[in-house]
Order: C-alpha cells, then structure tokens, then sequence
C-alpha cells in the first residue's frame, strides 16, 4: 500500500516536469519537418552546391551526439553573449533554455528526418511519374500529386519512429543548459527527488512511466494516421505500438 501511495505521489509531482518534455518535442517536430522537405529536395537536387550543402548538414547532425550538439550551441551562445547578445537585449531569449533547446532539437530532427524523406523518394514507383509527366504535369504539380503522397505514405513509418525517439532526446536539454526558476523536465525534477532520498527504484522508473505512456500515445497517433494515408488499400498495415502478445 505504502509502494502505490509513493509511486501515486511521484506521478502528480512529475505531471508537470513531464510537460516540459512534451513543449520541447511539440515546439521541434513542426518546424523540423517542414524544413526537412527542403533539406530533402536539396539533398536529391542536380544543383551540387545544394546537394553538397544538404549532404554535409545531414551528415553534421546524424554523425554527432545530440549531447554534443547541444553544448556546442550553448557554448557559442555564451561566447556571443557579451558582444552581441546583451547589447541587443536578445540574450533573455538566446540564452533561453526554452528558446535554445527547442532550436537545437529542430536541427537534430531536420537531418534525421530529411534522410528519411529523401530516402522515400528515392523509392517513388517510376511509372507514376512517366505517366504524371505523359499526362502533362509541371514539377509542382507533379510533386503535390505524384510524388508527395508516395512520399509521405513510404516515409510515415520511419518517420514516427523518429519522433519518439526525439521525445525521448528532450531528456538531454537540462543535462547541459541550466534550470531557470522551477521549469525542470523529468529527468531533473526525478533526479532532484532522488537526493532527498536516494531511492533510485521509484523516482526514475516513474519518469519512466510518463515517458513509456507518452510514446504508447504518439505511436497510437501516428499509427491513426497512417491508416487514413493507406485508406486506399484494402488492408492497410499498421504501425505496431504493443508486443504481439498483447494482441493475442
């Protein structure tokens, strides 16, 4: 009786830790995607100054830790800081860990995701396009008909993938910047209850909890939403998010 009062306990004081996790995913994934549609684009152009500028950026952040990345930006952040921030009056917001941390998950979720989707449309049927251009399409009209809707179905599954794992990276934003006021995430406000007691079997594995839930729902979102994408199928696969022996 006494475990489940604790671990109830634990789950109401980290219900607001947790929604520190999600305003970093939900804040990155929008505009992560948008901009990797052109880092995709640019990766498959004929122009080679694009296509080598979107390979190095890709290559940039998937080769490196996230971990890294995020120091990095907040050490250059610190070293512009007196120079450039402050006399502009931005350095409240630049050196902002809600500003900052969001900026460098665009950055990591734009390379990863690109790849993905430039890998989708490498796998684009030919013939449907043969027959777009037959058909007397343009390349805009083309790409909103033919090769987008091939690209987003083909894509999806990866794709989901990654946002989850991206949820799962906002764990590392308050490991390298600092804490303002009592805008911590899970793992630092579990991480704070852990000194007061040194019980390591309920803090984190509750922080774990809400992570393990969190991602049971973007799974369940995104596996909605693959479904309606593959409509036009007679069965449309779906996106396991439970062990198939939960399934029976």
């Amino acid at each position: 009786m006494e475990l489940i009062t604790a671990i109830a306990n634990d789950l109401v004081i980290l219900a607001k830790p947790a929604l520190f996790n999600i305003y970093f995913a939900a804040a990155s994934i929008p505009i992560g995607f948008v901009l990797a549609i052109f880092v995709a684009l640019g990766k498959g152009s004929s122009h080679k100054l694009v296509t080598a500028l979107s390979r190095g950026f890709i290559y940039a952040f998937r080769g490196s830790p996230f971990f890294i990345q995020l120091f990095m930006f907040y050490s250059l952040a610190l070293a512009f800081n007196l120079s450039l921030w402050k006399p502009l009056g931005i350095d409240w917001i630049v050196l902002n860990p809600l500003v900052l941390g969001p900026a460098v998950l665009v950055l990591n979720t734009t390379a990863y995701t690109a790849n993905i989707l430039h890998g989708a449309m490498q796998n684009v049927p030919k013939g449907e396009i043969e027959a777009a251009r037959a058909f007397g399409m343009n390349r805009l009209q083309l790409f909103r008909a033919v090769t987008w809707p091939n690209v987003i179905r083909i894509a999806w599954p990866a794709y989901t993938n990654e946002v989850v794992v991206l949820f799962h990276t906002t764990a590392l934003v308050y490991f390298t910047l600092p804490v303002i006021n009592d805008e911590k995430d899970l793992m630092n406000k579990a991480g704070e209850l852990f000194e007061k007691d040194y019980n390591a079997f309920l803090h984190f594995p509750v922080a774990g909890l809400y992570f393990l839930g969190i991602s049971m729902i973007i799974f369940f979102v995104f596996g909605r939403v693959y479904r309606h994408l593959m409509r036009h199928l007679p069965q449309a696969p779906a996106i396991r998010f439970s062990p198939r022996w939960i399934r029976g």
